[in-house]
């Protein structure tokens, strides 16, 4: 019987509300009050040179007046500078003021005698001039209008968003100061750093992969649910005529929701292998991430790159979702509190008492390989995927409201952990990560599904947690900050509360859910596996099976022995040794973004096609062209 291949992670990066995420250091900024005091400062230290706040040099760290701190003055004294400007907090400046959003108001103008007269240049007259303007000209390419009728103006005007939280990424943090960003949509300049940030994480030159595999054994799967939307890319081509302008050759092409995949092989990897995208609402990571673990346990991948990218914190996307009832509201909050200022860091309160969810900007990305191929080149593990379970709604009233496909995905979760690990790691070792969208909706449909699942696997107080509390929902990534919480669960052991939340809400079902406002204590239990939940419009149900580290470790001594699991342990010792030099880099500032515009550019003249196999230049192993008939009993 032919083996199945395990995905096993063996990187991981990128940024969101809570800083960068190789290394845990997200996850820890979201249990930083649980943490032991040095490796809390580490967090605190590594988020304030994200910031900006100080800089470090010669062994010291500075601020931007040049006065120096040792380690431990940076942690004590922005302490709570750092702690304000993470998670979700109010929309800021960088993005757009959200008092004074600008639009265009319509205004319906007549002359006090019927006629309206004005000065004018002639290349500024419409085009064709309409039948009641009369035009005489004057010098200097000046004319005089009379409009013999009313006239239809749009003037501008500004006034203050509805909505006016988000989980935002560090105050300061700027992607696009780290690389040269020739005008790239912000989604695709936080492509870059994440996808960097989780390939200098594994420890490792991307070039040795590469020459462990054939071309088309490398797999990069990314995407984005609401395409990249800002001035350079699909924004700026939908707004252009209207504002007077005009669309740029960019403009697109770079709006395309296939771009973070494309960047990444163009100017990160320069990979030749499989890409791919797919799309399915907040649940698109998992639908990405179920491309990449079927092509590695079928065999037809060996590594792949997953991850999403969203950078939806704009005026237009904020009304397109504020328009469906399905953001907080400031009117809503103030109700819901019933007092006039707005706490915003709690704008987002997944099973308590909410009033709808808060948007988020997150990119996240997960570099995985087949188990042989892990244990080969000694990288280090840090899970593993088993399977990703998708399944629709069937018939809707509202495309948007929730239904019964979820109960599918999650059971069958839980199925294949069971037919794994056995009852008991389900029943006592295991940990949910909640779509937790923050709806009054979803709390009680989501915990409905939760608890009666929990019923028929006989689970009684199942650990819930939900990162849109601290991070806002990221809509295509939201799954992958599950992703990255979960592994800092298995690293650390605490599931990080939903400290946005006074209490559950009455209409939860929680009998036997354990949801808290203070982060979980799991160490005597030792987390096994995570569940990742997603519910997304339109009914883009998935629910991830995510192995803990120490259950992968078991099962590769358990695969190839006692002696070949030894010998990958000394391997990896080096790659975690590199791995945790640009993690002191990164602690410093130094992100090393990966960014290749036009380099290491593949000769096409230099390509070799043989009868067996194909040759490109500049990859060490040939693609195969020797292919078996899949359908030899039927030819």
């Amino acid at each position: 019987m032919s083996r199945t291949r395990l995905p096993v992670i063996t990187a991981f990066g990128g940024f969101n509300a809570a800083g960068r995420s190789s290394f845990h250091h997200g996850y820890r900024r979201m249990v930083l009050e649980s943490l032991p005091a040095q490796m809390a400062n580490e967090t605190v230290v590594g988020l304030a040179t994200l910031m900006g706040l100080v800089r470090h040099e010669s062994g010291q760290f500075k601020d931007a007046e040049g006065k120096s701190f040792s380690f431990e003055q940076v942690a004590a004294v922005y302490k709570e500078t750092v702690s304000n400007g993470t998670l979700v907090r109010r929309i800021e400046p960088q993005h757009f003021n959200v008092d004074a959003v600008h639009w265009h108001k319509n205004m319906q103008l007549r002359g006090e005698d019927g006629t309206i007269r004005f000065v004018t240049t002639r290349k500024q007259l419409p085009e064709p001039l309409p039948a009641s303007w009369r035009v005489e000209e004057l010098a200097n390419g000046e004319v005089r209008v009379e409009v013999l009728d009313s006239v239809e103006m749009k003037v501008d005007s500004f006034r203050p968003l509805a909505v006016q939280a988000a989980g935002q990424l560090p105050t300061g943090f700027n992607p696009s100061t780290y690389y040269e960003s020739r005008f790239h949509p912000r989604g695709l300049q936080m492509t870059l750093l994440g996808a960097s940030d989780a390939l200098h994480s594994l420890g490792m030159a991307w070039e040795k992969v590469v020459d462990s595999v054939r071309p088309d054994e490398i797999g990069v799967y990314a995407g984005s649910v609401l395409t990249q939307a800002d001035e350079y890319s699909n924004l700026g081509m939908f707004q252009s005529r209207l504002k007077g302008g005009r669309v740029s050759s960019k403009n697109l092409a770079m709006g395309l929701g296939t771009m973070p995949g494309d960047f990444i092989n163009a100017y990160v990897l320069g990979s030749v292998g499989v890409t791919g995208s797919a799309v399915g609402a907040c649940a698109t990571f998992l639908y990405t991430l179920r491309q990449g673990i079927e092509d590695i346990q079928s065999g037809r991948r060996r590594v792949v790159l997953v991850g999403s990218a969203e950078a939806p914190i704009t005026p237009e996307i904020i009304d397109g979702f504020d328009a469906m009832g399905a953001l907080a509201s400031e009117a809503n909050l103030r109700r819901l509190d019933n007092r006039e200022e707005v706490d915003h860091r709690r704008a987002s309160r997944p099973f308590g008492q909410n009033c709808g969810f808060v948007i988020g900007e997150s990119s996240q990305f997960a570099l995985l390989m087949d188990d042989e191929l892990a244990m080969e080149l000694g990288v280090d593990i840090h899970g593993a995927v088993s399977d990703v379970f998708i399944n629709a709604d069937g018939y809707k009233k509202s495309i948007s409201a929730p239904g019964p496909g979820n109960y599918i995905t999650l059971a069958k979760a839980l199925a294949s952990a069971r037919a794994i690990l056995g009852e008991q790691a389900v029943r006592e070792r295991s940990f949910i990560q909640a779509h937790g969208s923050s709806t009054p909706q979803n709390r009680v449909s989501e915990s409905l599904i939760f608890d009666q699942v929990a019923r028929a696997f006989g689970i009684e107080h199942w650990p819930v947690g939900a990162v849109k509390a601290y991070l806002g929902h990221s809509i295509g990534p939201a799954s992958a900050d599950q992703l990255m919480t979960s592994l800092g669960v298995f690293k650390h052991g605490f599931l990080p509360g939903i400290k946005t939340i006074d209490s559950v809400a009455d209409d939860v079902h929680a009998e036997r859910l354990a949801i808290s406002n203070r982060d979980q204590d799991l160490r005597e239990r030792t987390p096994e596996v995570a569940f990742l939940n997603s519910k997304g419009f339109g009914g883009n149900n998935a629910t991830a099976t995510v192995l803990s580290p120490a259950v992968v470790e078991r099962m590769l001594e358990k695969r190839y022995g006692k002696q070949a699991f030894s010998d990958y342990q000394s391997r990896r010792e080096q790659t975690r040794e590199q791995a945790l030099a640009y993690e002191g880099a990164a602690q410093n500032g130094e992100l090393r973004t990966i960014y290749r515009f036009g380099q290491n550019m593949i000769d096409e003249s230099g390509i070799e096609i043989g009868e067996k196999e194909l040759k490109m230049p500049s990859f060490a192993r040939p693609v195969s062209l020797d292919l078996d008939n899949p359908y030899d009993d039927m030819t």
